[in-house]
């Protein structure tokens, strides 16, 4: 019920209002049936901007962080995603993967439509990063199409770090269904998983027009954090 009081009386009229996005290919998101959109992640405005152009109800794997949050921030965020129908998962651990799979399998099992961001982490820098194979498992176990998804100007209105975005032009553009019916069955293979994600991949990357870095986003942002403490606190001769 929150879900539909925030997307059309609370949230979704004042998105609109603000940020009057264009919404482009939205005939390619199935009306009925069980599909996975996947989205590059460029902003903290893309869980809310996309779910409120969309007709049918998304569901998101939000990361843990945002229901564990200590103060009456943390709670608040906490409150806001439960009762919009997201799902925590913890990235940390071995089992984080699975976990994420199969939260996501139970959203498609119910015939709904799940919302991915392969690359794992919003971009730290506008370019698109290397995505991450749990997309593809769960497209391949529940058969299901993937629906390619760009956000378009959600960097430029809020990066990371931005609390309050800035009014800025936002397109969100949908591309064709991808059918990876072909390889049913070969969810176990490796080569599989990251040739089916590197194809949902491209598609994103077509729709943006991104630059494309061959990395995993966690990767890149670990190792911008260490030239950072380099740079601030130099190694001496002596340490």
């Amino acid at each position: 019920m929150f879900y539909y009081l925030l997307k059309y009386v609370l949230l979704g009229p004042l998105l609109r209002l603000v940020f009057r996005p264009r919404i482009e290919g939205l005939e390619n998101v199935p009306a009925t049936g069980p599909a996975i959109v996947a989205g590059n992640h460029l902003s903290f405005s893309d869980h809310f901007l996309m779910p409120a152009m969309l007709k049918r109800r998304i569901t998101f794997l939000a990361k843990a962080e945002y229901f564990t949050g200590p103060g009456i921030k943390g709670r608040l965020t906490a409150f806001f995603f439960r009762s919009a129908g997201q799902i925590p998962v913890d990235r940390s651990g071995k089992d984080a993967g699975q976990a994420a799979i199969r939260e996501g399998l139970g959203v498609l099992g119910k015939g709904e439509l799940l919302g991915i961001y392969p690359e794992g982490t919003r971009s730290h820098d506008g370019r698109l990063y290397k995505g991450k194979v749990g997309v593809a498992v769960m497209a391949l176990r529940a058969q299901v199409p993937v629906v390619p998804c760009a956000m378009i100007g959600t960097f430029e209105a809020q990066p990371p770090g931005k609390v309050i975005p800035s009014i800025h032009p936002v397109v969100i553009r949908f591309g064709k269904p991808l059918d990876f019916s072909r390889y049913a069955g070969m969810e176990q293979e490796r080569a599989i998983l990251r040739a089916v994600t590197d194809e949902i991949m491209y598609a994103i990357l077509s729709l943006s027009e991104q630059e494309y870095v061959d990395q995993y986003a966690a990767v890149a942002k670990a190792e911008q954090a260490a030239e950072k403490k380099q740079r601030k606190f130099p190694r001496t001769p002596l340490s």
